[in-house]
């Protein structure tokens, strides 16, 4: 009906964006929501064929978005999150990934009926996980921090790795078929690889330098930063081809381990950037696949070959690898598991398919549909069990959303102390062992650590808590806070005190976008919290129920009662705050600061009715 490639992109962006939404709101995987929609709109109805649509441009599309792509996920890998995995991540992405080679070809030719030329080709290009299937899985699984680091790491280096390796077994093939036999192809191929790395190691450290010198202007940094990748990809890919991916990750790398501020300060819309072309391209790829393509899916062959991968190829590779490393049953048993296929297989496999047929071997027309079939078998096995085999093994943060509370004092040791009792994860952290003192009395889970500093980044672990409360006494400080954790924690979860209106540093002046939600009321700052809390004002819980409502708890409610927050059946919390009220329904709990008096006026009542009557003599 609309036959226009301004359609298309429109088409494409909602989808993708749309299965994003679809897989956060209702918790599933938004990779198998963006693979069956793009089933849907291509082969299956014809509302989409992006590869016709696009003609010439749908490969540099999908290949410059996959750079970009795999550098925004190359940025997060700084040396010092392995710090004490070093040794387990580079047996996997050395020794894991040569065994998961040597074993996928073997069950390529011996089960998949593939020529061995094929077999080794498309065996080497199976190893590859990727951050565009792993780092949207460890978002929603909620690992902790060992394994998620160790699966991050492994799908990111291993990503170019897995390209890299293909073209070098299509090389050696080539250089032992050929009728002329030299080996200045192959040793071009060496130096081609070699070369990537240079560019992309130079052009980080150029770009690097002139971030941190002050020659690009902060609002054109993620432009420059975004030229250079491409152009650090094209350079790369056009000397040989699949080389660009290399030349990228070692750009991101580089940049990463160089601790930019500037690079921090963009992450946010670097990650916005990756989710957008990630729902896009996953949605364009799945799109384009044709009717034969999906039928021949079901060929036993195929099959039994994608049920090898998962059930021995990886666990094998995986636990050979990590022989004599110091990961656990469970967390080797875990990323034995986890290893979902994604856009740089289907790219490559389309890429190889070609090259191969030109090349004499009739068997690589399956290599699309083999592709596809390995890529939607372990999207969907991988994302739905994620969660539960990280549960089963121990190692999910997932359960009641916690709160971390910035800034020690009484109030936050008094709200923490009956978060806890409520049996939700509470931290309270502070740079102060002064300000620490009533938390630790209390016995409330503390770290002594300054939430902003860069090293707290690697000794804290965010996943358990998905509030958190800025509650020092400063309210500028609280503010930044805020503004610096939007990106891991979502500003709807991100709360503040009351400012004060008698500091001078006017920041009810600023816009809504400045610090985070104000909690509780107009006069809750944090002298008038802590001169309650040390004048025995108590925390008190109290039930809902059908037999005591809601508005009969309001009711009886002391007119000094300071309403904190609702703890839902779900276990999710409502925090009152100036602008949101939230309603108590049967079978939530509701959290008040209330004044002694009525506390003991409670108590005096329950000695009362309690207290039995002597028996006369």
């Amino acid at each position: 009906m609309f036959d226009s490639i301004l359609f298309d992109f429109m088409l494409i962006g909602a989808l993708g964006v749309g299965s994003q939404w679809i897989g956060w709101r209702y918790r599933v995987p938004a990779i198998v929501v963006m693979s069956i929609v793009g089933l849907l709109v291509g082969p299956v109805f014809g509302i989409l064929e992006p590869s016709k649509d696009f003609g010439d441009l749908f490969n540099p599309i999908v290949s410059i978005a996959v750079a970009i792509i795999l550098f925004e996920g190359s940025l997060s890998l700084d040396f010092r999150e392995v710090r004490g995995l070093g040794k387990p991540v580079m047996r996997i992405v050395t020794v894991g990934a040569f065994i998961a080679w040597l074993l996928g070809s073997l069950g390529a030719h011996y089960v998949a009926g593939l020529s061995w030329a094929v077999a080794f080709v498309i065996g080497g290009l199976f190893i590859v996980t990727g951050p565009t299937v792993i780092l949207p899985l460890l978002r929603q699984a909620k690992l902790k921090p060992r394994p998620a680091t160790i699966l991050k790491w492994e799908g990111i280096i291993v990503d170019p790795f897995g390209a890299l390796l293909s073209v070098f077994a299509f090389e050696i093939i080539d250089f032992l078929t050929a009728e002329d036999v030299t080996g200045n192809e192959l040793l071009f191929f060496f130096f081609a690889s070699f070369l990537a790395v240079i560019i992309g190691y130079a052009l980080g450290k150029g770009l690097g330098y002139m971030f941190e010198h002050g020659h690009v202007p902060e609002f054109l940094k993620s432009p420059v930063m975004f030229a250079v990748v491409i152009f650090c990809f094209t350079l790369a890919d056009e000397i040989a081809h699949e080389t660009g991916l290399l030349a990228v990750t070692a750009m991101g790398m580089t940049l990463a381990n160089m601790h930019i501020s500037s690079i921090e300060d963009m992450r946010n819309f670097k990650e916005n950037i990756s989710v957008l072309l990630v729902s896009a391209i996953f949605v364009m790829l799945t799109a384009s696949l044709t009717v034969d393509t999906l039928l021949q899916i079901f060929n036993l062959n195929i099959i039994v070959y994608v049920l090898i991968m998962l059930f021995l190829v990886r666990p094998i590779s995986i636990w050979l690898s990590t022989i004599r490393t110091d990961l656990s049953k469970g967390e080797r048993a875990l990323v034995g598991w986890i290893a979902p296929r994604g856009i740089v297989a289907l790219t490559v496999a389309g890429y190889f398919q070609v090259v191969l047929l030109d090349a004499g071997f009739e068997d690589a027309s399956i290599l699309t549909s083999l592709t596809f079939a390995l890529v939607f078998a372990t999207v969907c096995a991988h994302g739905f069990s994620i969660g539960w085999l990280a549960k089963k093994l121990g190692l999910s943060n997932e359960g009641k959303p916690g709160v971390l509370i910035v800034g020690g004092s009484s109030f936050s040791t008094g709200i923490a102390k009956t978060l806890k009792e409520l049996n939700i994860p509470v931290l309270i952290t502070d740079s102060s062992w002064q300000r620490l003192i009533p938390v630790r009395k209390a016995g409330v889970p503390f770290i002594k650590e300054e939430i902003l500093s860069e090293q707290t980044e690697y000794h804290l672990d965010l996943t358990p808590y998905d509030y958190m409360i800025a509650a020092s006494e400063l309210d500028s400080y609280n503010a930044l806070v805020c503004n610096t954790f939007v990106p891991e924690v979502g500003r709807t979860n991100l709360f503040q005190l009351t400012l004060h209106n008698r500091r001078g540093d006017d920041l009810e002046s600023m816009g809504n976008t400045i610090g985070g939600r104000l909690l509780f009321n107009e006069q809750a700052t944090w002298e008038h919290l802590n001169n309650k809390v040390e004048n025995g004002y108590v925390f008190r819980k109290t039930n809902i129920t059908s037999q005591y409502s809601y508005d009969k708890y309001l009711q009886e409610q002391h007119p000094e009662t300071l309403m904190l927050f609702l703890v839902k059946a779900s276990g999710k919390l409502s925090f009152f705050t100036h602008k949101s009220r939230p309603k108590a329904e049967n079978g939530d709990v509701v959290v008040s600061l209330m004044p002694p008096s009525k506390e003991f006026q409670k108590i005096k009542e329950k000695i009362t009715e309690n207290k039995q009557p002597e028996e006369p003599e």
